[in-house]
């Protein structure tokens, strides 16, 4: 079955619905010059009378790999869902940059403007093979139809090609999507959001499900990608974010507990009464 035949049984299904929508109007170009590439200040949503966050602050520079920890409740999803637009605060300010007010724009604004969410269950063609997934999503905003039409340039070629390499699957680019392991959908995941060319990139439990050696190899692989891309995750094993982690917030009843290195994090009285239990 071709790209274009399988698109077509998908034209009504939920799956595809982001292609069908138009492109938004260019936003203004993302200015880190003076400061953090993430700005979340005073931050407070409530949701019928409980408060998810409370006066939350954080700050992220251009480049950096942040790990957020926090036990149930803490207030992780709902913040990466401010940062996304999918959930509008009652208090506080949200800013990509110096100059993208993240709360006046649309969730599709927000993810054209170079902000890509992986959620904790990845979410992948599985029908399609693991280039055709890629090259999808390369062209993710310029509507189905054009997407289905579109040919690739060598330059776009290229672009799939690093991704291949980046992920660790070269080996298996024309393989269907649904024959993966589930780690390797994560990494195909990954890759379908740097086929965007986000700068900012928001991953929710990478690792829930993997084998130790899928762990290690998507360690390894947010780890490059940090300094090209500013790299946010949400993660409950700490023996992961250990070995990633150059800086580490740590949410409790939806406000910043702490932050700092995970050797400080860890030796943080508060953290270790209210995150690992002492």
């Amino acid at each position: 079955m071709s790209m274009l035949d399988t698109l077509n049984e998908f034209r009504n299904r939920e799956e595809v619905f982001s292609f069908i929508q138009e492109a938004a109007p260019p936003s203004p170009m993302l200015d880190t010059r003076h400061g953090p590439i993430l700005y979340i200040e005073g931050i407070t949503k409530s949701f019928d009378g409980f408060r998810a966050l409370n006066d939350l602050t954080l700050y992220v520079d251009d480049g950096e790999l942040r790990c957020i920890i926090g036990p149930n409740g803490a207030g992780k999803t709902t913040l990466m869902d401010v940062i996304t637009g999918k959930t509008q605060p009652d208090e506080g300010q949200a800013w990509f940059g110096q100059r993208l007010n993240l709360l006046k724009m649309q969730e599709h604004v927000i993810a054209q403007s170079g902000i890509g969410r992986k959620f904790q269950k990845p979410t992948v063609y599985e029908v399609l093979s693991v280039y055709e997934n890629l090259e999808l999503a390369m062209h993710t905003h310029r509507g189905l139809l054009n997407s289905l039409t579109w040919h690739l340039s060598g330059e776009q070629r290229d672009r799939i090609d690093e991704t291949l390499e980046l992920t660790g699957l070269k080996d298996l680019a024309h393989t269907q999507a649904g024959n993966l392991s589930h780690g390797q959908k994560q990494w195909l995941e990954i890759g379908s959001l740097l086929m965007q060319n986000p700068r900012l990139l928001l991953v929710d439990e990478p690792v829930a499900g993997m084998t130790g050696q899928e762990t290690e190899k998507t360690a390894e692989l947010l780890v490059s990608l940090a300094g090209r891309h500013s790299v946010i995750v949400v993660e409950h094993d700490m023996d992961f974010v250990r070995s990633i982690a150059r800086q580490v917030t740590v949410l409790h009843q939806g406000s910043v507990l702490a932050e700092g290195t995970m050797d400080e994090v860890q030796n943080n009285a508060k953290v270790r009464e209210v995150y690992l239990g002492e």
